[in-house]
């Protein structure tokens, strides 16, 4: 049986929570493979409205085992604050296991991300300031602490004690800040590992073990494509791997890239980005005010689940979204958010790059020029009429269909799932993804 990977196709808030939680009803496990807190999903069902930030979505599902990878790096005090959440809405947390080979978020890497965008001024990144950066950079450096660290005194005092000792030096002297507490930050993170204990396990085996007994596995991505750290829009990109890379989703939970199947990419009907950064058709006018508060009154709008920040909106971006394609090996998209478009009279896609009267097709890998380009646009009507009831491709109005085979012409991707409203009856399925 397949095992398949969400990842998503933008900048991130795509509806990867959304389309996850759809797909997991056939999937045994759902695994959640990088990022952390800095990401959010948030998912509408029968139960209700749930935003989860490190704990996969397949959650929500009482036979599913969900397991959080080697590549997430995790925040104790948040995963535990979310699991307590979730038991308290009656979620069985049970079927979670924690991978003993992933990234703690210490409290110095809070700090340090803090003061860094500080420092950095009007050039700041505009990250979420959760600590992840930092966490990932100690990772790197080798100077990381990890969840096997949290369940033992005598292997976290040192560790904590060498980063503290490091960190203590940059943190007062290059930006000022006060110094941390090796002790006070020992005895903490140690409450916090007595507690994570009984849901750590081997992710990698879990996730092994069910591709050879012939389950579905479904591998859920977190943030977007265009924020990769290798291939996303340098250097405003997260600290992670959120591409469908064997460095991303087979890594990060301990498997090889032959045993993926299948890649799906998430896409909204227009593009949005949380944060700094270039934003090719980011829009400023009334449109972008409609887009990014339809649904507002029921929490839908388009709102950082994380942070909420607003986000910033413009018309889908097809040069990058081709580019998103070919770079994650994309065998099918799934489209969400087109109901946002219901009552638009003129629909926009970005078809090209004006780059100084040069037609440019590709994403530029150099910011100066990406700032520069002018996006070449591509006008479809609008429908105008609601699609939020719509279950069949064919029953969809004529200019949705249009602008759908329009998106698949230009992005060269299949789109075999649509997604028209929060619920997980609302959605088209073109083409069966397991």
């Amino acid at each position: 049986m397949p095992i398949v990977v969400v990842v998503g196709g933008q900048w991130g808030d795509e509806g990867k929570g959304r389309i996850v939680d759809l797909l997991a009803r056939k999937a045994r496990v759902v695994a959640r493979y990088s990022a952390g807190n800095n990401a959010g999903h948030t998912i509408v069902n029968d139960q209700g409205e749930f935003k989860l930030h490190v704990v996969p979505a397949g959650i929500l599902y009482p036979d599913k085992t969900c397991v959080i990878g080697n590549g997430v790096a995790v925040d104790p005090e948040v995963l535990l604050g979310e699991i307590d959440g979730l038991q308290s809405k009656g979620v069985d947390t049970s079927r979670l296991v924690l991978s003993d080979r992933a990234q703690v978020i210490m409290p110095w890497h809070c700090e340090l991300d803090r003061l860094d965008e500080l420092a950095r001024g009007d050039k700041a990144i505009g990250t979420t300031g959760k600590g992840v950066g930092p966490c990932f950079v100690d990772k790197v450096a080798r100077r990381g602490i990890r969840v096997a660290d949290l369940l033992r005194a005598e292997d976290l005092q040192p560790r904590v004690e060498a980063a503290l000792a490091y960190h203590n030096k940059v943190i007062t002297a290059v930006y000022g800040g006060e110094p941390l507490d090796a002790d006070r930050c020992c005895a903490a993170y140690l409450e916090f590992g007595k507690r994570l204990a009984p849901f750590v396990g081997d992710v990698q085996d879990i996730v092994l073990t069910a591709h050879r007994r012939g389950d579905y596995v479904l591998l859920e991505g977190a943030q977007g494509s265009l924020l990769d750290l290798d291939h996303g829009t340098y250097p405003y990109v997260t600290s992670s791997v959120p591409s469908s890379s064997s460095s991303g989703a087979g890594l990060g939970v301990g498997i090889g890239p032959t045993d993926i199947q299948r890649v799906v990419g998430v896409f909204k009907s227009y593009c949005t980005r949380v944060g700094n950064g270039p934003f090719p058709t980011e829009l400023f006018d009334d449109t972008a005010t409609m887009l990014r508060d339809h649904g507002k009154e029921d929490g839908r709008g388009e709102y950082g689940t994380t942070t909420g920040r607003p986000r910033r909106i413009g018309w889908l971006d097809a040069v990058a979204a081709r580019y998103s394609v070919r770079f994650n090996g994309l065998s099918a998209v799934a489209l969400t958010r087109l109901d946002v478009l219901d009552n638009v009279p003129t629909i926009k896609i970005c078809t090209a790059y004006d780059l100084d009267g040069e037609t440019v097709e590709t994403l530029p890998a150099r910011q100066s020029v990406l700032e520069r380009v002018k996006p070449i646009y591509e006008e479809l009507p609008g429908w105008q009429t609601q699609t939020t009831e719509v279950r069949n491709f064919d029953d969809l109005p004529r200019q949705a269909q249009a602008f759908i085979r329009r998106v698949e012409q230009l992005i060269e991707c299949p789109v075999d799932v649509i997604s028209v409203g929060p619920s997980r009856e609302q959605a088209i399925i073109v083409n069966p993804i397991f």
